[in-house]
């Protein structure tokens, strides 16, 4: 009986072929649009793995650059798909996978960064609110709050900022719709449970009178909550009579004061909300000030004051502080001591 021959393998894919999923996070759309994109204006890729799964080569993956690209200028989506399609034969470069954004006068200045980055950037410009709200959704989910924070939503508002910086009025809407939908991604996040009860001394979470830049705390809050750390934040712009009412009343283990700019950070409201006595007479405490945010700049805190610097740091020595017994009000803080495992001084 003869042997049978061996069927002969499949070719390979390209090396640089990506998955829809892969290919959506780096464009800034969603796989679900992709998935339209290929139904009703027949861009998609040239060929699926197992006759299944779709996998996009590099110029499958230009085709769809130079339709968001189109779409972003306020190209209707069928008159992008057939500019698209007619443009393909022609020679031109395509971005390789994994490379930077393709240049252009609405992109943003990310320098080296995740693709993830550079998707969000592309669906806030094109003001592709759904996009947006799934990309955050999914680096979180992936990432987790703090690397989601620190490498992909962070930068992504920085590069942001600059472009409307050096644009004039432009790019304020973009601004906009991208903290907006960041806002309501960390109100998404679920706090952990956490002993809770009227006995436990909260985290006090505020920004400055004047500060409208409340997203770094949401992040810190979300992030505490995920600890099951107790947390009262007032966002932005709390006035300071209210801030030291707020103090009185709930005599929280520590304040984190934000401040964005040189100019909203108040050094004298700082002492003030640091020489806070709450408490019973007789039973008096204090809470510890956490001044975070490059306003309130590279000076020696003032007594009873510590710095944050980075949301990860941050969370370490906030932990630290949210273990340790309350202090007492005639009790200094001394020397700084280090935060377990953080290498900083607090």
């Amino acid at each position: 009986m003869q042997p049978q021959p061996r069927p002969e393998p499949p070719p390979d894919l390209p090396a640089a072929a990506l998955s829809t999923g892969s290919v959506a996070r780096r464009l800034g759309v969603s796989p679900t649009t992709l998935r339209s994109w290929e139904r009703r204006y027949a861009i998609g890729p040239a060929r699926r793995e197992d006759g299944r799964h779709r996998r996009w080569t590099p110029q499958d993956i230009a085709l769809l650059e130079l339709m968001c690209r189109l779409t972003g200028q306020g190209v209707p989506p069928a008159d992008a798909a057939r500019a698209a399609r007619d443009a393909a034969p022609a020679a031109r470069p395509v971005t390789p996978v994994g490379a930077g954004a393709p240049g252009g006068r609405n992109s943003l200045p990310l320098g080296e960064a995740r693709p993830e980055c550079r998707g969000l950037a592309r669906a806030a410009v094109r003001l592709d609110a759904p996009s947006v709200e799934e990309l955050l959704d999914a680096a979180l989910a992936e990432h987790g709050l703090v690397t989601a924070w620190e490498e992909v939503i962070a930068p992504t508002l920085h590069a942001v900022g600059r472009k409307w910086a050096s644009s004039g009025e432009r790019y304020v809407e973009v601004e906009h719709l991208l903290s907006w939908h960041v806002s309501s991604a960390l109100r998404r996040i679920r706090p952990a449970p956490g002993p809770g009860g009227p006995t436990v001394a909260p985290l006090l979470l505020a920004c400055v009178p004047g500060e409208q830049h409340s997203l770094p705390v949401e992040a810190l809050a979300a992030a505490l909550g995920e600890r099951g750390l107790a947390v009262r934040m007032f966002g932005a712009a709390l006035p300071a009579d209210a801030l030291r009412d707020a103090v009185r009343r709930t005599g929280p283990r520590a304040v984190v004061l934000w401040a964005q700019s040189r100019t909203t950070a108040d050094p004298a409201l700082a002492r003030s909300v640091a020489g806070i006595e709450w408490g019973v007479r007789g039973a008096r405490g204090h809470s510890a000030l956490l001044l975070a945010g490059p306003g309130w700049g590279p000076g020696t805190p003032e007594p009873r004051t510590q710095r944050l610097f980075g949301l990860r740091s941050g969370l370490e020595l906030i932990e630290a502080l949210a273990a340790s017994p309350a202090r007492p009000a005639d009790t200094p803080y001394g020397t700084p001591s280090r935060v377990p495992g953080s290498g900083r001084r607090r």
